[in-house]
């Protein structure tokens, strides 16, 4: 349709990251020297209320740990681009460990600003609608005594579809 602009829908922003997230089996690797990366993938996605022009959700992350030794962190960070533009970010003082070849879940409480969102969404009306969108999600788990643990996950995901205008449903 000539002139059809998809109405925005904070919760469409929402659940289309959910879906992207949730669908996600995508391995991050994390750089420490002399030892095997982290494994770390999206283990769920909880909403929680938000503020005025902002969405928040907690990122619970399953990290495994395929090494010998525990893994200690104290501080994480997150930060989610779609299509190369910053989506969501989000920081915990969690403290904790990663067992010797075990895992455990990690929770991240996320903001994505509506404001971010409505911008992304008109630099995409731009141009065409595109069948896939790409993802990154940078981490970082600040350890007390080596340092950082940096990771990645990266894919794609089909945008959810438009709503139809009221009147045309």
């Amino acid at each position: 349709m000539a002139g059809f602009i998809p109405r925005f829908d904070a919760t469409s922003a929402f659940r289309a990251f959910a879906a992207m997230a949730l669908a996600c089996t995508l391995v991050a690797c994390a750089s420490m020297p002399g030892q095997d990366p982290l494994q770390v993938t999206v283990a769920d996605i909880e909403s929680l209320p938000g503020e005025g022009m902002e969405m928040r959700m907690t990122v619970k992350l399953r990290v495994q740990n395929p090494n010998d030794a525990p893994v200690a962190y104290d501080g994480i960070y997150l930060k989610l681009d779609v299509q190369g533009k910053t989506f969501a970010t989000g920081v915990s003082d969690e403290r904790g460990s990663i067992p010797r070849y075990g895992d455990a879940i990690v929770s991240v409480p996320m903001t994505v600003s509506t404001l971010r969102v409505i911008a992304n969404v008109v630099g995409l009306l731009g141009g065409q609608r595109p069948d896939r969108l790409k993802y990154n999600l940078y981490g970082k788990l600040d350890g007390p005594s080596f340092g950082a643990t940096r990771f990645e996950l990266q894919g794609e995901f089909a945008p959810p579809a438009a709503a139809a205008p009221r009147g045309f449903q």
